[in-house]
């Protein structure tokens, strides 16, 4: 196979980072070449200036052979390079066929927009895609999953010849999943060469032809991805073996509720939802895109009020029509969209992690305490490995995975009773993953009660007690944690009116 892209000696420097260090890397044309490394390797950034994005400080690029200069994005486009970002970076005014055709909408006369075509062309990339998407829906009222396939679909209408996907599958179901690979695997037929990003080792094996290592901004190596066990892949991007530890399911028969949802509605997108949840207990919640998961945890936190429900925690009834009303109530919130509800990105590390805790390192006069703030950001920067050169770098320059660490740490400093994750681990690597599933155990362990929301049904089975699963909006059954796969599925397909098998 030819080399569509050869990157060579490629440095790149940020205040206080040595990012890339003088890597390399191809890509051949018909392949996927996995690209893998902990958050903060690299790779993003990596991928990034062969995108347009970033401008190396020293190294070249090649394409098709030919040194080339790389100054915008759009520069990229022209060459053919796509990319489909980690962070979404959609214009959430704007329809889907907008966002999809920006800068590129097709004119009529007088240059008036014409909105059939747009409509039309957008619709046909989705059926290719074999998706169900209105064009003319506003990207502000989809869901993150719906929002990523926007994204791809965005890509795929370039027509690149070399497509970057980075982290592409993070929100996404595994029918969905399976729809992506059929789209990667006709692209790759066609002679597309595909740079995939993922921390799920099992895709890795499924897509990828070759396998590229980053580790602390450096190469580490390139192996046959068929050839080379997922072990081996693991202990080249962390420099270790990793134990897959699974903690013991303990006893709660006659643990404390500590929360109580009764007959919770909202619209046409929740219906009549009561569960429970102990202390020390980790309840799951599964279900297929577009089920209610977000939207049940958003109602709860107050984010999207219900328009009935009863809520007790530790037995006392509440009303939380606010999110201020249910941080004031010991309960916290880590939303799936890190980078709309739980961070200010133009913060630094510190004001992050201490924004739901303020008050507590205020004197009367409200004036802040920051040499103590700067201390225990520096505990929860040690204790989370959160990958950044002091507390006072701004958050938006920390990798994605390192993001998502910091939200955790805001919500274990306010040292809320009820705690609800919303996709914990999207976007994180197999070490940072290993140490949220350690954090999550002991949090529970020590009288947390925890709500855990994943599209990854075995990360589900691996840290809950029971699993709660729902079904277009509707809690269609709690299973015992030892329940099976097909156990969840056959709940979370169970649509309303089905009748029992």
């Amino acid at each position: 196979m030819a080399e569509l892209v050869q990157m060579e000696g490629i440095d790149k420097r940020f205040p206080g980072v040595h990012a890339l260090k003088s890597v390399s890397f191809d890509l051949r044309a018909g392949e996927v070449h996995a690209l893998m490394g902990e958050n903060g390797a690299g790779k993003s950034t990596l991928m990034k200036i062969l995108s347009g994005v970033y401008h190396p400080d020293d190294g070249r690029i090649l394409i098709d052979g030919a040194e080339v200069a790389l100054p915008t994005p759009r520069a990229a486009q022209e060459l053919g390079i796509g990319i489909i970002h980690q962070e979404l970076a959609l214009m959430r005014d704007l329809t889907v066929a907008q966002n999809i055709f920006i800068g590129r909408e097709p004119r009529l006369s007088f240059g008036r927009l014409d909105e059939d075509r747009l409509n039309a062309d957008a619709a046909a990339i989705f059926t290719a895609m074999h998706i169900p998407m209105d064009p003319r829906t506003p990207v502000e009222g989809l869901t993150i999953a719906r929002q990523q396939m926007v994204e791809i679909a965005k890509a795929l209408s370039h027509r690149s010849r070399v497509l970057i996907m980075d982290e592409p599958t993070a929100a996404l179901n595994d029918a969905e999943i399976a729809e992506l690979f059929t789209i990667i695997r006709k692209l790759k037929a066609e002679g597309v060469g595909i740079i995939y990003i993922s921390h799920k080792m099992d895709e890795i094996k499924r897509i990828s032809d070759r396998v590229t290592v980053m580790r602390d901004g450096a190469y580490v190596g390139t192996v046959e991805a068929a050839d080379t066990p997922i072990s081996k892949i693991i202990s080249m991007m962390v420099g270790r073996e990793l134990t897959d530890e699974v903690a013991a399911i303990p006893d709660l028969s006659g643990a404390e509720i500590a929360l109580e949802v009764s007959h919770l509605s909202r619209g046409h997108e929740l219906k009549d939802i009561s569960f429970s949840l102990k202390k020390g207990e980790i309840l799951g919640f599964a279900g297929l895109m577009g089920a209610g998961r977000t939207e049940l945890a958003r109602a709860i936190f107050g984010a999207e009020p219900a328009d009935h429900c009863e809520i007790r925690i530790h037995g006392k009834p509440v009303q939380i029509r606010t999110p201020a009303d249910a941080v004031r109530e010991g309960i916290g919130y880590l939303s799936e969209d890190r980078k709309h509800f739980g961070l200010a990105l133009g913060m630094d590390v510190r004001a992050n992690i201490a924004m739901a805790s303020l008050p507590r390192y205020a004197d009367r006069l409200g004036r802040i305490n920051e040499a103590e703030l700067g201390r225990v950001a520096q505990d929860y920067i040690q204790t989370l490995s959160i990958r950044t050169p002091g507390d006072a770098q701004e958050v938006r320059l920390l990798s994605g995975g390192n993001q998502q660490k910091v939200v955790v740490a805001k919500w274990l400093l306010r040292d809320c009773d009820i705690l609800i994750f919303d996709e914990p681990t999207r976007g994180i690597d197999v070490g940072a993953k290993a140490e949220i599933y350690r954090l999550l155990n002991e949090l529970a362990a020590s009288g947390k009660a925890i709500i855990v929301i994943s599209s990854e049904l075995p990360e589900v089975l691996r840290l809950s007690q029971r699993i709660a699963v729902m079904c277009e909006g509707r809690l269609t059954g709690i299973l015992p944690g030892g329940a099976s796969q097909e156990d969840i599925m056959a709940l979370a397909t169970k649509r309303e009116g089905m009748a029992a098998e």
